[in-house]
């Protein structure tokens, strides 16, 4: 037994040197020391051990040290933060001043289209009154024309009757030398001489007017080349009007294409919906028609017609962009905090736009309000049906400032951002439907960045 005894009890004394080493070293770095605690009946003190010392050193060690490290990375995220609103704030100052750009150069497109527009009025007037010019020079010009023909037939009639007479004028003188006449010769020759001297003064008076019509034709022929030159001046100056007008239809009716191809949008479907809904004929876009004498339109004509067709295409344009969701809801200051998609595995069937409670949400197009009041989980909700089967929806409102079977313009003030509903914070959930289906409300709003 005690053999068996004696291994176990040079372990325990191993441990015991071990122990009192460790407990020598820690005296050493933490003495004991004795917490006194005194009231007005007795004294009692606290007895900190090393080992007790030790572990309230590295207790406070690990707090302070996750202190650090904790300041350190809300640090670090509130730096992150800061950058992410500058930059935030930078891309939204690049934006607007890109906006006021493309604002700009579009007015400066319609000044010019308009400038253009009313150029090329002028030109149409001005042309219009060369040409009665020319068709009164050249009707002047036929008559005289006419004129000349009856002349030189009455002159050339009028020379035969002077030969016919002068022959028999000449047989009578013979007869006369012959003896054969006697006073009956004399009678007729004195009534002969007298024709001669009628047909010799009418002789005289056609080739005076024969001489005027002449002069006339010449300044009538002289003075339509003039015109026609004039006319030629003009046609150049109508064709650099054209040119001009033309390329500016072009930049902007390509936008504008663009734009409804972006949204998934036939511009050439939406014309004609638009163009049924606005039927009415007549006014400054009215086709232009020019006399052609029964012929084919000049090329004049059909340009003239090509751009009042552009600028028909544009104004309907107009008329259908009002129409359709482009506008941001939003106009305030706010960030995106959630885009259609699946979310958590359902479909998040819209845009959410946060801001503070109370800013002011508006109307994307001009449409008519169907529903406008509480819908369970959208809260305090507003829709409103468009043209081309488009509905717009506005949820988690905090107010709304539109009735059931109001009408309303893109741009109007339709209600205040809150909190209603099933919602985490105040934001705006902004839905756009076509046919009843849910779409990106990001494809409209894209697409109109780059022309409105």
């Amino acid at each position: 037994m005690a053999k068996r005894g004696q291994p176990r009890d040079g372990k325990d004394q191993l441990r015991t040197r071990i122990g009192q080493a460790l407990h020598a070293a820690l005296e050493k770095r933490f003495p004991e020391k004795r917490l006194f605690l005194r009231s007005d009946e007795q004294t009692r003190f606290i007895r900190l051990k090393p080992e007790t010392q030790l572990l309230a050193w590295t207790g406070s060690t690990l707090i302070v040290g996750w202190t650090i490290i904790a300041t350190a990375v809300l640090l670090m995220d509130s730096i992150g933060a800061g950058n992410f609103r500058a930059q935030a704030q930078r891309d939204k100052m690049v934006y607007e001043e890109r906006l006021n750009a493309l604002s700009a150069e579009r007015d400066v497109r319609l000044a010019e289209a308009v400038a253009a527009q009313n150029r090329f009025s002028t030109a149409l007037e001005q042309i219009s009154i060369m040409q009665t010019e020319l068709l009164r020079s050249e009707d002047r010009r036929r008559e005289l024309e006419t004129g000349l023909d009856v002349v030189q037939s009455t002159l050339r009639r009028t020379m035969m009757e002077r030969t016919e007479t002068q022959e028999r004028l000449a047989s009578l003188e013979t007869a006369l030398e012959d003896g054969n006449g006697g006073a009956i010769g004399g009678a007729a020759t004195d009534e002969l001489t007298g024709t001669v001297d009628i047909l010799a003064a009418a002789l005289a008076d056609t080739a005076e007017e024969r001489d005027m019509i002449a002069a006339d034709a010449e300044f009538a022929l002289g003075h339509a080349a003039e015109l026609e030159a004039r006319i030629e001046q003009m046609d150049q100056r109508n064709d650099e009007i054209f040119r001009q007008l033309e390329e500016a239809m072009l930049v902007s009716v390509e936008p504008l294409d663009d734009m409804f191809r972006a949204a998934g949008m036939d511009p050439d479907n939406l014309i004609n919906q638009v163009r049924r809904g606005y039927s009415g004929t007549g006014g400054p876009l009215t086709p232009l028609s020019f006399s052609t004498m029964g012929g084919e339109p000049d090329a004049d004509g059909l340009r003239a017609n090509a751009i009042l067709n552009s600028m028909d295409r544009i104004n309907l344009y107009r008329i259908a962009a009002e129409r359709a969701p482009f506008d941001m809801p939003v106009k305030s200051d706010f960030r995106f905090t959630s885009g259609f998609g699946q979310r958590w595995g359902r479909l998040h069937a819209g845009t959410d736009f946060a801001a503070p409670i109370g800013t002011p949400i508006y109307a994307t197009a001009d449409g008519v309000v169907t529903s406008a009041g509480w819908s369970s989980g959208y809260g305090r909700l507003i829709k409103i049906q468009h043209e081309f089967g488009i509905e717009t929806r506005y949820a988690h409102l905090n107010r709304i400032n539109v009735q059931v079977g109001q009408r309303v313009s893109r741009g109007d003030r339709i209600g205040d951002m809150g909190n209603s509903g099933r919602s985490t914070g105040p934001h705006l959930h902004y839905e756009v439907r076509v046919g009843g289906n849910p779409v990106n409300p990001m494809i409209y709003i894209r697409a109109g960045r780059d022309v409105f």
